[in-house]
């Protein structure tokens, strides 16, 4: 080599030599991201525990992506901006529809094969039947909750009752801020999913002696942790295992799943949101 070619080349190895480490390339990190159904800091109070279990199980950094609204949360999914959301079955069938079946359920806890919803008012208001209702102001949600609106509205249809002309309708945008409204006395009654309403007594944020609950819903299936189809396998399976091998003997693991308000968790399919997706075009929420 011409020495002043040699030079050159030296030179650049030395400048390479001294550049600081490229950064880490996003798929080294997992991000995560589920429907806004609780406040913000409840959602990250809850994952905390869970995000470090699934960092030790990937070997990889696990990131906590919030969203302002049920649609962020779908449209993170399918524009790749994460990689595995917490969606209601609601939101599972919109993803799927919106990623042209680019994505999948992975995993629900064994709760959600049979979820239920209830519809709660004051102690005081003299309802109870869904059919007290008419001409009542009444909370959902979010209007693609599945347990905070969809359900309760089909349900409502199935009782000859059609919220968008026998109610004054209102959407809260969360489980727990329906409770709080109906408390606040703010309306004559909510409907909202039973685990958040379950603990919002255990935690004394609802008094049950003052706020009741009037009508329960029959199961459906509801929550899952749901992925995009194109994830690496192996990065799959030891999702899958992250989740399955939960452990509520193991006090670390029980932690985990009593905040995620578990037993355990069970593999899931496509399959079992199908009745979902009826009900939704049934109700004229999805064309």
């Amino acid at each position: 080599m011409p020495p002043r070619r040699k030079l050159f080349a030296l030179t650049l190895t030395l400048l390479l030599a001294g550049l600081p480490a490229a950064p880490a390339l996003a798929a080294d990190v997992f991000r995560v991201s589920a429907i806004p159904d609780e406040s913000p800091t409840e959602l990250q109070r809850k994952f905390k525990p869970l995000g470090e279990h699934l960092e030790r199980k990937l070997g990889m950094k696990v990131e906590f992506v919030p969203v302002t609204d049920y649609a962020a949360s779908v449209e993170a999914l399918v524009n790749k901006k994460v990689d595995m959301v917490w969606f209601g079955g609601f939101t599972f069938v919109q993803a799927r529809i919106r990623s042209k079946d680019g994505v999948e359920p992975l995993v629900q806890r064994a709760e959600d094969e049979k979820f239920r919803s209830v519809f709660i008012t004051p102690a005081d208001s003299g309802v109870s039947k869904l059919e007290d209702l008419k001409g009542k102001s009444v909370a959902f949600g979010s209007p693609s909750s599945t347990s905070g609106h969809l359900m309760p509205r089909s349900f409502l249809l199935a009782a000859k009752i059609d919220p968008d002309r026998d109610l004054r309708v209102s959407f809260s945008g969360a489980h727990d801020a329906t409770a709080l409204a109906v408390a606040g006395g703010r309306v004559a009654a909510g409907a909202l999913n039973i685990s958040v309403w379950e603990k919002m007594v255990a935690e004394k944020r609802v008094d049950p002696e003052k706020v009741r609950v009037f009508y329960t819903t029959p199961p459906y299936y509801d929550y899952n942790w749901t992925v995009r189809k194109d994830i690496d396998p192996a990065l799959r399976a030891k999702l899958l295992d992250a989740f399955l091998s939960l452990d509520p003997a193991v006090p670390a693991d029980k932690q985990i799943l009593d905040l995620q308000r578990a037993s355990r968790f069970v593999p899931t399919k496509a399959a079992n949101y199908a009745s979902i997706e009826e009900a939704a075009r049934s109700a004229g929420l999805l064309k």
